[in-house]
């Protein structure tokens, strides 16, 4: 129905404080002024009169919304707030908030609810059930009984996306429930963080002072929990190896660090075998284990003790054998230094260097190489190209200082926009993008807001004709991939059309000038990277 064709009343300006009022105060008071949206007409009475104090960031697309908002969110360690527009918006989105919810991102997403005159009627554009849709991917879902309980569900909805383990919460709001009158509400504070059980911290220290040989499996609850610093400090003093756990989103330990010995991939044998000689096995802030492949057999190495520790009591609570313990990352880790001796000789040693990639090829092995040597230092990486994973472990360390994120859920369409977020909130650095061709398409759009924003993000497309991760995957099962290839896919061009500068290589003579480019001056730039089969 185009928008002459509705007759509607114009609704009566409310006198004395609002819904709306109490709402924006308490947003301010939260810290929570960006909004990251996609309006429709449920959701406009929020936005009247919106304090100068506020931004709204656009995305023409809502999984881009929450795409940007969680990046904000994990960039800032704040929650981030996002506007929907009623279930048919939420239902674009819930790619995304899947992913939040993987990732552990605290975000407070809102959607639009038809009057609440009219919903015995199924008005068009309601939301039916609407608590329902996003379950079980946000911690909490409500729609408040009057519409003066609005800004108290929005206070409880932040509390619940910050506290452990944190992640998406969702309020649905009526549409007239704005302009209902209401007081201020002063939000309370809540403090405090999940710390383990000394006795429980004391059996681990026994555990840990007994092992000959311990391992260190390190996952995204590190980087969470602001224990980076405190592992790097630990590894040091216990003498551990440092692994990173299978599929982790974030990065948890430098890893051009001595102690650093590599990923572990998502098998239950390939990690067995990894750590092969280890008695001690020392998950923090991942589970003990995510599998992407059947398997059988052992979860751990004939003989090792297996103590998982991290904030989420649902991944504690599935650990297959050994010792599970609910606590915060860092204040476990600076319980455990205080009871724990340094060892004498601690192991140190790094893996064997790898020949650099040949050099007469543009494949994403060299692609890597380069942009490791010529990126600025202490960047933010967003990375989404799944089948160029390998050459990016062994050509492009993620080092200290530098930021690193990735999906949690295995699904696509976050990286650009989450790349978008993580530079609103790191206005002073650059954030570099990777993206597969195939991932790109999943939310391009996202490159309209970069522009939109100025956000300074250095897209890098590596574009391989496909889905290569699929074909890869297909081998191991011996079956011709069918869909995979996307020929004729012109990125230079869609970049340029949303008002993002682009370029093309595809000769390896020219990679390091195009490369240079795209990290000179400020603002967002692509580069589309024609890469050659390994």
């Amino acid at each position: 129905m185009s928008a002459h064709a509705l007759h509607v009343e114009p609704l009566a300006r409310p006198e004395g404080p609002t819904v709306r009022d109490a709402v924006m105060r308490l947003l301010a008071e939260l810290g929570m002024t960006t909004i990251f949206g996609n309006p429709g007409s449920t959701e406009l009475p929020m936005f009247r009169d919106m304090p100068e104090r506020f931004r709204y960031i656009l995305g023409l697309q809502e999984s881009v919304v929450l795409g940007m908002a969680d990046g904000y969110a994990q960039a800032t360690g704040r929650a981030a707030l996002v506007n929907l527009h009623s279930s048919a918006g939420l239902g674009h989105a819930m790619g995304n908030l899947f992913t939040a919810y993987r990732n552990g991102t605290p975000l407070v997403v809102t959607a639009g609810q038809q009057a609440r005159s009219i919903l015995p009627l199924e008005p068009f554009l309601f939301a039916e059930r609407a608590t329902e849709l996003p379950r079980p991917f946000v911690k909490w879902a409500v729609e408040p009984a009057r519409a003066e309980d609005v800004p108290l569900a929005i206070a409880r909805a932040f509390h619940i996306a910050m506290q452990a383990p944190r992640g998406p919460v969702f309020v649905s709001i009526p549409i007239d429930d704005w302009e209902r009158p209401c007081p201020p509400h002063v939000p309370a504070r809540v403090l405090g963080r999940t710390v383990a059980d000394p006795v429980a911290l004391d059996e681990v220290a026994v555990l840990l002072g007994q092992s000959e040989r311990p391992v260190i499996v390190a996952g995204a609850g590190v980087a969470n929990n602001g224990a980076r610093a405190a592992l790097t400090a630990f590894a040091e003093q216990f003498g551990a190896g440092v692994w990173v756990a299978p599929m982790a989103a974030r990065n948890p330990f430098p890893e051009d660090h001595p102690l650093f010995r590599g990923f572990l991939p998502a098998s239950r044998e390939a990690i067995v075998r990894d750590l092969d000689g280890a008695d001690c096995v020392l998950v923090l802030g991942a589970p003990a284990f995510t599998y992407h492949v059947e398997g059988k057999g052992p979860f751990v190495p004939e003989g090792a003790r297996l103590i998982q520790i991290g904030d989420d009591p649902a991944i504690s609570s599935r650990v297959p054998q050994g010792l599970a313990i609910v606590s915060d990352v860092r204040l476990a880790l600076d319980a455990l230094a205080e009871r724990l001796a340094p060892r004498t000789a601690p192991p140190t040693g790094t893996a064997p260097a790898r020949p650099a990639p040949a050099a007469d090829r543009l494949t994403d092995a060299l692609l890597m190489a380069r942009l490791a040597a010529l990126r600025p230092a202490d960047i933010a990486i967003v990375e989404e190209a799944p089948s160029t994973r390998g050459p990016l472990h062994d050509f492009f360390p993620i080092r200290a200082g530098d930021e690193f994120h990735t999906c949690a859920s295995g699904g696509l369409g976050h990286g650009l926009p989450a790349a978008v977020g993580v530079a609103l909130a790191r206005a002073d650095e650059p954030v570099l993008c990777l993206l597969g061709d195939g991932s790109a398409m999943y939310s391009i759009q996202g490159l309209w807001s970069a522009a939109q924003q100025a956000a300074d993000v250095r897209f890098v497309v590596v574009n391989n004709g496909g889905y290569a991760a699929l074909d890869q995957f297909g081998a191991l099962f011996g079956i011709e991939v069918v869909g995979s290839k996307l020929p004729g896919i012109d990125f230079v061009a869609i970049a340029e059309s949303q008002g993002v500068p682009a370029a093309r290589v595809s000769d390896p003579a020219l990679l390091d000038a195009a490369i240079r480019q795209l990290f000179s001056g400020a603002g967002p730039r692509l580069l589309e990277v024609m890469i050659q089969p390994q």
